[in-house]
């Protein structure tokens, strides 16, 4: 049964790159893309109605103690990792190989906060040894999009709170399945509702993406820097979609 959240009709004319799309997310032992480590994973490809039409999940022994804070919000414990998931380096050489599977065949591949996601893979393919992504693309990253498009709505843009804006069931959230399907289908119903006012080819949309990402970084700096959250001479990274 077709999901109620998923797009409702083919995107053919207005968002080509929206046609079929893969979809990725992490779930991880922390927020640092330098330091954390992949816990859950998932890799999958959305049809143009926003229907599952492939998926792959990966659960890992990071082979490092899951804080309780991390295992409070993705459900995965230290115990449960090391008694029930892979080597950690099997896991990151086959996220990555079926995520280039996916460039290599022209897809685009939706990620929410998709520098986070990108950057750790990229952080734990060199731990491991893994030849990494190089230059992924092309990515479509909807908190990027959303904040481009509607830039003035006021609210927060967890994929939770804009999934709920675009009509999208989040079922699940924080888990990898669920965020990255999600994801997949804001993307949708963001090129349903503003495809005219986006570039209508993912390589193009993936390069206009750079600019905004940094743009958005730059207001973020600012605010912050207003509000007494980051001292003057510091600033949010920008870079997209690896930082």
């Amino acid at each position: 049964m077709r999901d109620p959240s998923a797009v409702t009709l083919p995107l053919f004319d207005r968002a080509p790159w929206a046609q079929r799309v893969g979809v990725f997310d992490l779930e991880t032992t922390g927020v640092d893309v330098t330091q954390d480590r992949i816990v859950t994973a998932h890799v999958g490809v959305l049809d143009e109605f926003g229907d599952v039409v492939q998926r792959a999940d990966w659960l890992a022994d990071p082979g490092v103690e899951i804080p309780e804070g991390a295992a409070a919000i993705h459900g995965i414990s230290t115990e449960h990792a090391r008694a029930h998931g892979r080597a950690a380096d099997e896991v990151v050489a086959e996220v990555v190989a079926a995520l280039r599977a996916l460039f290599d065949a022209g897809l685009p591949v939706v990620a929410y906060n998709a520098s986070y996601d990108f950057s750790l893979l990229a952080h734990e393919a060199a731990r491991h040894g893994v030849d990494p992504l190089r230059e992924p693309g092309p990515v479509i990253d909807p908190l990027v999009l959303d904040k481009a498009v509607d830039r003035y709505r006021r609210g927060k843009r967890t994929l939770d709170v804009v999934s709920a804006h675009y009509g999208v069931v989040l079922d699940g959230a924080h888990e990898a399945s669920a965020d990255a399907i999600a994801a997949g289908r804001v993307a949708q119903a963001i090129a349903e509702r503003f495809g005219h006012r986006l570039p209508t080819e993912a390589a193009e949309l993936h390069d206009a993406q750079i600019g905004w990402a940094r743009s958005q970084a730059e207001s973020l700096t600012e605010y912050f820097i207003r509000i007494g959250r980051l001292d003057p001479d510091a600033t949010v990274d920008g870079t997209w979609p690896v930082r």
